[in-house]
C-alpha cells in the first residue's frame, strides 16, 4: 500500500506535502494561542481581537490574489521563496515585541503583516499540485496537500500548547522562525519550477478577471459561509472552552493535535473514497458535517463531549476541503490556475479572518448561553449545503442546455 500511494505520484508533490508540514507546524505552534494573548494578556475584547483578525484576513486576501497572478506570470518558485524568506523575519520581529510587551498596535500590525506574507504561498502551492497531478488523481493530490498541512497542525498546537506552561509566548515565534528556515531550505534545495509557459497575456488589467467566470464566482461565495464555520476552531473555541469552560491551553492544543491527527490519518483514504461521489455530493455532505458539529457545541458539558464535536466538525473538513479544491482546479484554465486559486482562497481567508469577529461579538453577545453563540455558526454551514446543492442543479441544467 505505501509502494503504491508513493508510486502514484511525482517526487516535487511529496517536497511541497514536506514544506506544507513545516511551514503549517510553524504558524500552528504560535498563532492559535494569539487570540487568548490578546484577550487574557493584553486585556483587548474579543470583538477588538476579531477586528485585527479581520484585517489581517483583508490584507491576506490581496497577497493571495496578487500571488496567484504573479505566479502564473513568472512561475510558482520565486513567490514561494519571498513568503517564506519574508516570514521569517516577522516570525522573529514579533518574538521580540512580544518579550519587550512593546504596544500592542505594533505587535497587531506584525501579526498583520505575517500572515498576509504568509497567504501568499496558498494559491502557489495549490496551483503547483494542479500543474504537477493528473486530472483523474487531482483530489488524492490535494487530499495529500491537506494531509501535510495538517501534520504540521497535529503537531504545532501540542508543542506549542506544552511550550507556554513554561516559556513566554515570545520564545513559540521563536520556534516557528525555525521551522520556517527549514521550509525555505526545501524551497532552495529540493522544490523544482511547476510552470514555465508565463502567459504573456496575463496583465493587472486581467489580475481580477476571474470574477467574470459566474460559475466560480457561487462556488467562492458558498465556500465561504463554510469557511466562516471552519474558522471558530482556533479563535472562538480558544476563549469559550479556556476562558469559559476552564480547560488549560494544553487541553485546548490538544483538541486541535486531534483534528489535525484525524485528517493526517484519514484525509487521504477519504479522497481517494470520494471518487465514488458526485462533487456536489461531497460538498453537501461536509458542509452538513460542519453544520452538526458545531451546533453539538452548544450542549456540551465535558472535555470528551467537545472532543467528540471536534470529530464531526473534522470529518467535515475532510470531506469538503479537498473537493472543494478539486473544483477549482477543473474549473480553472491552466494557464490561468495561480489566479482561480488566488481567488478561491479570498472565500478561505476571509472566512479564516471574518470568522473570529463573528465568533467574538457572539462571545460577548452571550456569555452565559453557548446554544446562541454555536446554533447561530452552525446555520452557515446549513445554509452552504444548500446553496451547494443549488449550484449542482443550475450546472447540470447549463450542460444538459448546452448539449
Amino acid at each position: 500500500m505505501r509502494q503504491n500511494v508513493f508510486g502514484r505520484f511525482k517526487t516535487d508533490i511529496w517536497v511541497i506535502v514536506l514544506l506544507e508540514i513545516f511551514s503549517t507546524a510553524a504558524v500552528s505552534i504560535c498563532i492559535p494561542f494569539f487570540a487568548l494573548y490578546l484577550y487574557q494578556d493584553r486585556g483587548l475584547p474579543m470583538t477588538l481581537v476579531g477586528i485585527v483578525m479581520l484585517i489581517a484576513g483583508g490584507c491576506g486576501a490581496a497577497t493571495q490574489i496578487v500571488a496567484g497572478w504573479l505566479s502564473d506570470r513568472f512561475g510558482r518558485r520565486p513567490f514561494l521563496l519571498i513568503s517564506v524568506g519574508v516570514r521569517i523575519a516577522l516570525y522573529s520581529g514579533i518574538a521580540v515585541l512580544i518579550g519587550m510587551s512593546a504596544p500592542i498596535w505594533a505587535v497587531a500590525l506584525a501579526y498583520i503583516a505575517e500572515h498576509a506574507a504568509g497567504m501568499m504561498m496558498h494559491p502557489i502551492t495549490s496551483a503547483m499540485i494542479g500543474d504537477l497531478s493528473p486530472k483523474a488523481r487531482l483530489t488524492e493530490a490535494y487530499g495529500l496537500l491537506r494531509v501535510g498541512r495538517n501534520a504540521g497542525w497535529a503537531a504545532g498546537p501540542a508543542v506549542g500548547g506544552y511550550l507556554a506552561t513554561f516559556l513566554p509566548y515570545a520564545w513559540l515565534f521563536g520556534v516557528a522562525a525555525l521551522l520556517s528556515a527549514l521550509a525555505l531550505g526545501l524551497i532552495l534545495f529540493f522544490l523544482r519550477e511547476s510552470f514555465h509557459r508565463a502567459n504573456e497575456q496575463v496583465n493587472l488589467q486581467g489580475m481580477l478577471s476571474v470574477v467574470n467566470d459566474r460559475a466560480l464566482l457561487i462556488f467562492t461565495s458558498l465556500s465561504l459561509l463554510v469557511f466562516l464555520c471552519h474558522a471558530q476552531l482556533v479563535s472562538t473555541l480558544s476563549v469559550f472552552t479556556v476562558d469559559r469552560m476552564g480547560f488549560s491551553t494544553a487541553q485546548f492544543g490538544l483538541l486541535l493535535t486531534t483534528n489535525g491527527l484525524i485528517v493526517v490519518f484519514f484525509q487521504y483514504l477519504v479522497a481517494r473514497g470520494l471518487s465514488r461521489l458526485s462533487k456536489s455530493t461531497a460538498l453537501i455532505l461536509g458542509s452538513l458535517l460542519f453544520g452538526f458539529g458545531y451546533l453539538s457545541l452548544g450542549w456540551v458539558g465535558n472535555f470528551n463531549q467537545v472532543l467528540a464535536a471536534i470529530v464531526v466538525i473534522t470529518a467535515g473538513e475532510i470531506v469538503f476541503s479537498p473537493m472543494a479544491l478539486s473544483v477549482v482546479a477543473d474549473l480553472s484554465p491552466q494557464d490561468r490556475r495561480g489566479q482561480y486559486m488566488g481567488f478561491f482562497g479570498l472565500s478561505e481567508i476571509m472566512g479564516i479572518s471574518a470568522g473570529p469577529l463573528i465568533g467574538g461579538i457572539l462571545l460577548d453577545a452571550f456569555p452565559s448561553d453557548p446554544r446562541f453563540i454555536w446554533g447561530i455558526i452552525s446555520l452557515l454551514g446549513f445554509a452552504a449545503s444548500l446553496g451547494f446543492y443549488r449550484w449542482a442543479v443550475a450546472r447540470r441544467a447549463l450542460i444538459i442546455e448546452k448539449r
